[in-house]
Parts: structure tokens; C-alpha cells; sequence
């Protein structure tokens, strides 16, 4: 019969399968397995779970030796030898005895907790693996014991839930403590618990010890409290020993392994946000009395060996609880404030020097840009913290020059909205002493943020301001980019002749200044005022200087952008071979660039020469594509082009009610975002509607497009639902009209035509806040609940005509 003193598992144990397989396998063809991770990931359990599982292909046991509350090292052979039995004699080390019990024994030592005594425990094993070559040892441990022939396996958290995988194994485990503490979960709870598992990190102790306050808490509260989650998870197991009763006291316990100098720089990591490589600890947390600079990199080996410290290919990160237990010694020692501004100044001067390399350089190519680049997108987080410690400590000046440059570099990706937030909290500051250029060019880059997320009043206001301000200072890229955005707003508000010469005016100044990045912007934009002209050959010149000129700067944005503008162009000549080939080559390196925005527009215009050719496949495919890159990017102006292409589809394929469904809501976007919109597409599509559908289920269908979730009208269409009858007519009630005032009925019958609030108070000269109370009354008389309903009552009352 095999031995082992394995304790019997205390509860059900939850993940982990892929683990257990693997370091089964591993015990098979590795002598020494070391199980590293910080206090509280799970080591001992997962060893135990391993150890168990193995018992039968280790014939002279599996014995485990806890040395948790071991604190001299000269007890270690002693402990061990009390597990396995092994008599002590005075004549003799308890060494000498452990290697006669265990020479020649097919045997596996699980060695729990080493890391307060981890080197004699290295000396130790070393010497039993020396002398039992059928000896097989795993150990659970902070550090690792750094000997030859280690196997080191860093225990990772549990899975974290996302979208396609709800069910992750921190979900199961919290959802499994809860019930044996007593507690059922509800359906509704478990957006909370995975709200609560990607706060804790997927760390086992932390999980159980909120599942526990689930007596008294729902998950929703402890998940709004973790933020003071070591006072919060204080209920542990009472048999567990005192140092994993709490989260605190299982921190503490790692955090007092540390030496001086490693606590030094623990604490001072708490700044970053993230991931963060040596080079920026080295200048944000170094200095000449505590730490010095050399001493950095070995500092880090050891947080990492004790397990504090995630490692990744030269990039690093604290778990989340690691981090808040940091950031409060960082503020006992009183240090917080300095470090911060430490944190914004050196994240500010890393980003000018991305921004200034990889993007204002008229000339370099993209081997030469590409790494200022990278450099950036991994300080992204950094940023987002450095902005928020600059406007929490009134540092104007220097957290406006970050978002600048950080912003900057984000657009080339598609990402604006973020910079958008950044420019109004840090321009609300005090901005006295921040020179006036600085305001000038960060109100410019404000703007471009406005016109490309669809503020285009908002846009207006701020250009207009941005301008008048930069009257007086030289020329710079962000001046370019004030007048390139000043010309596009121009450009969609309907104002061409103003654009054009607007344009004309960046390419000279452009070429002045030899600023190649806003000339390839002016002159594509020259090129789509030319087609909106008919004038081709213009368009196609415009098109083809700034594709030239874009090469000669040598990023790929800008020959991606003067790329889709030749597709364009290509377009509008009937090419439609040469403008698929363009706009399929600029998404490809939209796509390398990760600018899903601009790549989603490459691509619904593949779509929609695809249905003029009659491929509707393609078409389909394509759009589901862009349909998912336009809800990733949150876009409205995205979502409406995909509706206009959408709407396409369903009147090629002879689907009339999907067609006014997605031009409704393309409709109400564009009107939302305060677009122009083309009515002559408008009234083809309501026309052939009124042939097929009627004057009735054409407006009610138009009002229902105006309703429903765009995202749902899309789905509807891909999936070719319209096989299965049109949508359901609301229930209209069986009201006389005169229930109505005249002004009630008058509007009832403007719902007919589908018009927003805002386009019933233009044309009745009231306000829309007017309109929305007239609305709200109609349908307490009528017991509607939507204008859908209230239009289809209209047109059976005569009351509109569409």
C-alpha cells in the first residue's frame, strides 16, 4: 500500500486542469519542480492537488514537510526528518540520516513554504538530489532556490472572465465559496462577480475571502469596497495559519522577506499603471541616496524571485493587490507626491521624444518610426495616470504638453476620444504661466479630437478659438493640424468654395515649411472636393501629389490615407478593379497600424462596390466585418456608414422593409452628430417603399428605424430575417383624433415623415424641449409607448403625409 500524509482536501478544488496536467508531467521528467508566485495565488493547494494525484507512481510515498512556520534555518533537516520518520542521532547531522531513509526510494518530497528559510533549503535539497537519484522534490516558495537542475513554474492567477468566457475559473471558484458560505447567487449577480474577479486578479485567497462577505454583502458592494480590500477581506479559515487568515497579513508576510532597498523600490513601483520596462523604473524611481540607478536592475531579479513582481519579455507588472498594498507605504513614507510628479515629468519627456521621432519628423522611414511607436503605445497607461495625477495636482503646463504629444500619437490608431477628455479637464485648470502657444496648439488638437468623433459644433467653437490664438505663433505641426481641421469642418458642413481655398492656403504654407505630414491631409482633401465637383482629372492629381508626398514622408498613416483617397477617385471614374485594389491595400495597413476606424471605412467601401458589382457574398462578409470593427470603436459616424451600405444591400436584394430601416437609422445617427444628409438617396428608397409597403408601413417602418438599436437593424439585415415577415405592427388603439389639441395633431402628423425633435421645432418655430412634452402627452392619450406607434395612428388618421 503507497504512503503519504496528504491532508484531505478541505473544500472542492476549482480550475486548474491544464495546470495539474502539466506538472504531472513535469514530476515525471524533472527531479526538482519549484512553485513559485506570491502569497495567496494558490501555491500549496496546487501542489497538493499534483502530490495527490501522483501517489500511485511514487511506491514509497508522497510526504509533505511544512516549513510555513519554520523561522530558524537549522530546523529544516530536523522537519524533515520528523515527516519521514527518520531518528536523529546526536553523532550524526539529520542529513546523513535523511539520505539512508531516502537512497534508492522512489519517492516525492513536497516541500511547502520554503521562502523564509529558502537557502538552507536549497543547500538541502541540493545534497538529497545528490544523493537519492530516485528522489523527487516539489516545492512551493516566493523564491526560488537558484540551484542546477531547478524547474521553475511560476503559478499564475486563476482565468479571468471576458466576454466569450463568462465561466472562467475565478467566476467558479468565488461562485463555489459563496454557496458553502451559504450564499445562492442570482443571475443578475455575475456581471458584479466578474467585475469583483478582474479587481482581485483572479488571486485565489482574495477570491475566497470575498466570497465569504457574501453573508453579509452582495457581490455588487464588495465590488464597489475593494478599493479598501485589505480591510474589507479580513474573514479567513480559522485553521489556516495567521499569515493567510487576512489578504493584509498574507501581503505583509512577503512584503517583510524583502531587504531594505528592495522595499525601497516596491513601493515606488506603485506609480506606474501598468506594464513598465527598466528603463522607465530606472528614471522614474532611481536616485543617488536610496537607490541608486546601477542597483535597479537587480532590485527588480529580486521582487521578480520573491514573486511580487510579474516578468514578461523585458516588461513588468504588479498584481493589483500588490499595487494598492505599495501605493499606501509610498504614502506613509510620505513620498507619494514627489513620485507622481517624478512619474508625469519622466512619462511626459518619453512621449515628446516618440512624438517628435516617430511623427513630426517631415522625413524618416517606417523602420526608423516604427519603434517610437511601439515605445509609446506601451506608455499608454502611464499616460492615462500622468494626466490624472497633472489635473488632481494642478499641473497645468506639464499635462497639457503630455496629452499633446500622447494624443497625437493615439490618432494614428484611430484612438481620439480619450484625448478629447484629456484637452477639456487639464484646459479648466488654472493655465496661468503656460505659455500661450501651449494653449494654442492644445485647443487645436481639442478640435481635431471634436471633428473626429462627430462634435462638430463643439468643433467649431474650439477651432474658431485655437485660430484667433495661434495668429501670432510660428508655424508648427499642430498649427498644420489647426488649419487642416478648420478645412475639413468646412469641408462637411457644405462650405467648399471656403474649404477650397482654405486647403490651397495649408499646401502652400505646408510646402513653406517643409511639413509634410498636414500637406498629405490638405491635398487629399483638395482631391475630395474635386470629385464632389465631377472635376476627375483634378481629383486624380490631388490624389496622386498627396500619395507622393505621403511616400516621401515615410509613414504609413499617410500613404494609408492617400492611398483610400486614390481609391476614391478610382471610384468616381467607374474603375472599380483599380479602387478595390486601393482600398483593400490602404486597410491592410490601417490594419498593421491597429486603426480600426479608418480601416472600417476602407472596407465598407470594398462592400459597396462589391454589391454594384453584384457579389453580394462579399459584400456581406465585408460588412459583418466593418459592423464589428464599428461597435469596437464606438463610432457613430462608422455605424451610419455601414447602415448607407446596408441599406444598399437590402434594395438590391429586393428587401424594402430592411433598406428604410437602415437609411432611418443611418438618418438619426447623421442627425445626431449633426451631419448633412444626402436626400436624394432618401426619397429613392421612401419612394419604392411607398410602391411595395403602402403610405402607412412606410412611415411606421422609417419611425421604427429611427427607434431601434442600429446594431439590431444591421443583424437583421446580415441575417436576411426579412424571410421571415415583416416586424410586428405595434398595437395601435382604436382613438378619436380629437382627443388631440391641434398642435398634438399637428406633430403626430410631422412623426410621419420620421423627423427628429429638433426638425419638428425647426419647422414649427418651437423649441424641442416643447416638442418632447407634446410627444410625452400623445402618448398618455393615445396609451402609446413609442412614435412608431404614434406615426402608423397618424397615417390611419390622415394626419401627415410622408
Amino acid at each position: 500500500m503507497t504512503s503519504h500524509n496528504l491532508p484531505a482536501e478541505p473544500n472542492r478544488f476549482v480550475g486548474r486542469a491544464r495546470d495539474v496536467d502539466e506538472l504531472r508531467g513535469l514530476l515525471r521528467d524533472q527531479r526538482l519542480v519549484t512553485l513559485c508566485g506570491v502569497g495567496g495565488i494558490g501555491k500549496t493547494r496546487l501542489a497538493l492537488r499534483v502530490a495527490g494525484s501522483v501517489v500511485g507512481e511514487f511506491p514509497d510515498g508522497v510526504w509533505l514537510v511544512e516549513l510555513g512556520r519554520i523561522t530558524s534555518p537549522d530546523l529544516v533537516a530536523h522537519e524533515i526528518a520528523t515527516v519521514l520518520g527518520v531518528r536523529e542521532e546526536r553523532s550524526r547531522p539529520a542529513l546523513d540520516g535523511l539520505r539512508v531513509r531516502l537512497r534508492g526510494a522512489r519517492a516525492l518530497l513536497l516541500l511547502d513554504n520554503c521562502e523564509q528559510v529558502v537557502e538552507r533549503c536549497a543547500e538541502l535539497v541540493a545534497e538529497l538530489l545528490a544523493g537519492c537519484p530516485d528522489l523527487r522534490i516539489l516545492l512551493t516558495t516566493r523564491e526560488a532556490l537558484r540551484i542546477p537542475g531547478e524547474l521553475v513554474w511560476r503559478v499564475p492567477p486563476l482565468d479571468l472572465p471576458d466576454a466569450r468566457h463568462p465561466d472562467a475559473e475565478a467566476v467558479l471558484l468565488f461562485t463555489d465559496r459563496a454557496m458553502a458560505a451559504g450564499t445562492r447567487l442570482a443571475a443578475g449577480d455575475f456581471d458584479d462577480v466578474a467585475r469583483l474577479c478582474v479587481a482581485l486578479d483572479g488571486l485565489p485567497l482574495a477570491l475566497e475571502l470575498a466570497a465569504a462577505r457574501t453573508r453579509m454583502l452582495s457581490p455588487a458592494q464588495i465590488a464597489d469596497r475593494i478599493g479598501d480590500r485589505f480591510r474589507l477581506l479580513t474573514t479567513g479559515d480559522r485553521t489556516a495559519p495567521a499569515r493567510q487568515r487576512t489578504l493584509l497579513a498574507t501581503v505583509e508576510w512577503s512584503h517583510d522577506l524583502l531587504t531594505a532597498k528592495e522595499r525601497v523600490l516596491l513601493r515606488r513601483l506603485s506609480v506606474f499603471a501598468g506594464h513598465f520596462d527598466l528603463d522607465l523604473v530606472e528614471q522614474v524611481c532611481a536616485d543617488e541616496r536610496l537607490l541608486p540607478r546601477e542597483e535597479v536592475l537587480d532590485l527588480l531579479g529580486g521582487l521578480v524571485d520573491k514573486s511580487l513582481l510579474l516578468a514578461d519579455g523585458g516588461r513588468y507588472r504588479l498584481l493589483e493587490t500588490i499595487k494598492e498594498f505599495a501605493g499606501r507605504l509610498l504614502r506613509k513614507e510620505d513620498e507619494h507626491g514627489w513620485f507622481r510628479d517624478r512619474h508625469l515629468q519622466v512619462v511626459c519627456e518619453m512621449e515628446e521624444r516618440c512624438f517628435e521621432a516617430g511623427l513630426a519628423a517631415p522625413r524618416a522611414s517606417w523602420q526608423e518610426r516604427r519603434r517610437y511607436f511601439v515605445r509609446s503605445r506601451n506608455l499608454v497607461d502611464d499616460c492615462r495616470v500622468a494626466v490624472d495625477w497633472a489635473v488632481e495636482s494642478g499641473n497645468a503646463l506639464l499635462g497639457l504638453r503630455l496629452a499633446y504629444v500622447a494624443s497625437a500619437m493615439l490618432a494614428v490608431h484611430g484612438e481620439i476620444a480619450e484625448g478629447v477628455d484629456w484637452f477639456e479637464r487639464l484646459l479648466l485648470l488654472d493655465l496661468t504661466g503656460v505659455p500661450p502657444e501651449v494653449v494654442a496648439l492644445c485647443k487645436g488638437a481639442l478640435a481635431y479630437g471634436m471633428e473626429a468623433r462627430d462634435d462638430l459644433a463643439g468643433c467649431e467653437r474650439v477651432v474658431a478659438e485655437a485660430l484667433k490664438e495661434q495668429e501670432k505663433v510660428p508655424h508648427s505641426l499642430g498649427k498644420g493640424v489647426t488649419l487642416n481641421v478648420a478645412g475639413v469642418l468646412l469641408l462637411r458642413t457644405g462650405q467648399f468654395d471656403r474649404a477650397e481655398r482654405h486647403f490651397d492656403e495649408v499646401v502652400a504654407t505646408t510646402r513653406q515649411h517643409d511639413d509634410t505630414f498636414n500637406r498629405v491631409i490638405a491635398q487629399s482633401c483638395l482631391a475630395v472636393l474635386a470629385g464632389v465637383k465631377g472635376q476627375l482629372r483634378l481629383a486624380q492629381r490631388h490624389a496622386g501629389e498627396a500619395l507622393a508626398v505621403a511616400k516621401e514622408n515615410g509613414h504609413p498613416w499617410h500613404v494609408a490615407m492617400a492611398t483610400s483617397q486614390l481609391a476614391a477617385v478610382a471610384e468616381w471614374r467607374g474603375d472599380t478593379e483599380a479602387a478595390v485594389t486601393h482600398y483593400r491595400a490602404a486597410a491592410a495597413i490601417f490594419d498593421e497600424l491597429d486603426n480600426r476606424v479608418e480601416m472600417e471605412r476602407c472596407l465598407v467601401m470594398v462592400a459597396k462596390v462589391a454589391i454594384a458589382r453584384g457579389d453580394h457574398v462579399t459584400a456581406r462578409s465585408l460588412l459583418a466585418e466593418c459592423l464589428a470593427l464599428a461597435q469596437s470603436t464606438g463610432q457613430r459616424l462608422g455605424m451610419a456608414r455601414v447602415l448607407r451600405v446596408l441599406s444598399r444591400l437590402a434594395d438590391v436584394e429586393d428587401d424594402v422593409q430592411g433598406s428604410v430601416l437602415a437609411s432611418a437609422a443611418a438618418v438619426a445617427l447623421a442627425e445626431e452628430m449633426g451631419e448633412p444628409v444626402a436626400s436624394g438617396r432618401i426619397e429613392q428608397v421612401l419612394a419604392r417603399a411607398r410602391d411595395r409597403l403602402g403610405e402607412g408601413r412606410t412611415a411606421l417602418q422609417w419611425s421604427r428605424g429611427r427607434e431601434l438599436d442600429p446594431v439590431e437593424i444591421a443583424r437583421l439585415i446580415l441575417d436576411g430575417r426579412r424571410e421571415q415577415g415583416p416586424l410586428p405592427v405595434p398595437a395601435v388603439a382604436e382613438v378619436p383624433h380629437p382627443v388631440l389639441t391641434a398642435r398634438e395633431q399637428e406633430i403626430a402628423g410631422l412623426l410621419t415623415r420620421g423627423l427628429s425633435n429638433r426638425a419638428i421645432a425647426d419647422e414649427l418655430v418651437i423649441s424641442p424641449a416643447t416638442v418632447a412634452r407634446h410627444i410625452a402627452n400623445i402618448m398618455e392619450k393615445l396609451g402609446f409607448t413609442s412614435r412608431s406607434q404614434i406615426a402608423l395612428w397618424a397615417v390611419e388618421h390622415n394626419l401627415g403625409s410622408a
